[in-house]
């Protein structure tokens, strides 16, 4: 499915594509907001409430079932999800540092969770799972540990780099 940010109808066509292929069935929600998601990388507003409209179902129904569920987000998110344990055993080795340095180099905040050329997101989670690799940092599906200010400078630097001969 093609990623369209811009004109209005096109933006639309791509949603009523995705009704159609489940028949407009209000039972099928969540199926067509993972579809959408996948297209536009988050649940913008205004196809929310186009979506309800076209279901016949309240925009309360379709807002309540896109904040219900993790999977789903209101903010578009940029090519590379960082996500930074901040569980006990992270936290006790200093993730703090990670997140203060990510954000500094990225130019972030704690408000400000996706970097302005939309390459990053930077998330803190509870948990990952791989205490024994603490800090841990994932980006995108692949983990990296025993991370500390310098490599989480020199893994920004390689994406950035890697970014920079793609494109």
């Amino acid at each position: 499915m093609q990623k369209t940010t811009g004109e209005f109808g096109t933006k639309f066509e791509l949603v009523c594509a995705v009704l159609d292929k489940y028949g407009r069935n209000p039972h099928r929600l969540i199926a067509i907001l993972q579809e959408i998601q996948a297209a536009y990388s988050y649940l913008p507003e205004d196809v929310m409430t186009y979506v309800a409209t076209a279901l016949g179902i309240s925009p309360g129904t379709v807002f309540g079932a896109a904040t219900f569920y993790s999977h789903f987000t209101l903010e578009p998110k940029g090519k590379y999800v960082i996500k930074v344990c901040d569980g006990t055993a992270c936290h006790v080795k200093k993730s703090a540092d990670i997140i203060k340095t990510m954000r500094e180099t990225l130019g972030l905040s704690e408000s400000k969770k996706t970097s302005d050329d939309m390459l990053f997101t930077l998330e803190t989670v509870a948990c990952l799972g791989a205490c024994g690799l603490a800090p841990v940092v994932v980006v995108n599906e692949e983990v990296y540990g025993a991370m500390n200010k310098e490599k989480t400078v020199a893994l920004i630097q390689k994406i950035r780099g890697e970014e920079a001969s793609n494109g």
